[in-house]
C-alpha cells in the first residue's frame, strides 16, 4: 500500500550558521525526514558538508537523515556517513560505473540505500535496479545549488518510475527533488511521488513559518 506524502527539507537551504536549531525547528514544524545534500565540488560544482557535521547534527532530532551523496566514486565514503547517523544513503547512477555493489555496500552497512537520476537521465538506467533499492530520487533540478527552477520535463520520467514500481510490486519510495513549490508539489504527486525534498519552500520566512510551510506542500 502507497504511503501517505512525506516532506523532506533540505538543509542546504537552511541558515548554516545556526543548523542544529534549524533542525529541531523542521522537526517540531512537522517534517518527515531531513534531507541532507553532500556536495564534493566534482561530481556538482558545489561543496557542502561532510560526516562530522552529519554527527555533531544526529542529537539534534530523531527524524531519519536522508543523505543524498552528490559525489564521484562514493564507496569509500559510505561507512563514514553510515556511522555519522544516516539512516538512508542515496548514490547517483551516473556517479558510479558498479551501482549494484553500491547499494549492497549501503545494505550491509545498516542504512537504507537510494540511486538517484539526474534530469537527462532516462529511467531504464534504473530498471535492474529496483529489486536492491529503498528509494528512487528524480531530480527535477540539475544538482548542485539551492532555488532553482522545477523542470517540468521531467515529469514523464516520474510517471514512468512509479509505473514500473507498481508493476513490480516493489516497497520503493520515490522521490522527487528540486523546485519544489506547492504548485510544482501538486505536479509531482499527481506523476506519482511519495516524498518531496524542498529546500527554499521550507525555510523561507524563517522558524515561525516552517509549520504552514511544509502543510502547504502537503497536496
Amino acid at each position: 500500500m502507497k504511503q501517505s506524502l512525506r516532506i523532506a527539507p533540505s538543509i542546504l537551504s537552511a541558515d548554516f550558521s545556526r543548523l542544529g536549531q534549524e533542525i529541531r525547528a523542521i522537526d517540531n514544524a512537522g517534517c518527515d525526514r531531513i534531507h541532507i545534500d553532500v556536495m564534493d565540488g566534482h561530481f556538482v560544482p558545489n561543496l557542502t558538508l561532510g560526516a562530522p557535521i552529519i554527527a555533531a547534527l544526529r542529537d539534534c532530532t530523531t527524524k531519519p537523515f536522508d543523505v543524498h551523496l552528490m559525489v564521484n566514486a562514493p564507496d569509500h565514503l559510505i561507512g563514514d556517513f553510515i556511522s555519522a547517523g544516516s539512516d538512508m544513503v542515496t548514490v547517483h547512477v551516473e556517479a558510479t560505473p558498479h551501482v549494484h555493489r553500491t547499494l549492497q555496500v549501503i545494505r550491509n552497512s545498516g542504512a537504507r540505500a537510494g540511486v538517484s537520476l539526474n534530469p537527462q537521465t532516462p529511467a531504464v538506467a534504473v530498471a535492474a535496479l529496483l529489486d536492491q533499492v529503498d528509494l528512487i530520487l528524480v531530480m527535477t533540478v540539475n544538482p548542485g545549488y539551492a532555488g532553482q527552477t522545477f523542470i517540468k520535463g521531467v515529469l514523464p520520467k516520474i510517471a514512468e518510475l512509479r509505473a514500473m514500481i507498481d508493476a513490480g510490486e516493489h516497497d520503493i519510495d520515490l522521490v522527487v527533488d528540486g523546485g519544489i513549490t506547492p504548485a510544482t508539489a501538486r505536479l509531482a504527486v499527481a506523476a506519482g511521488a511519495d516524498v518531496l525534498v524542498a529546500g527554499s519552500a521550507v525555510f523561507a520566512g524563517g522558524p515561525e513559518r516552517y509549520a504552514d510551510n511544509i502543510q502547504a506542500l502537503r497536496v
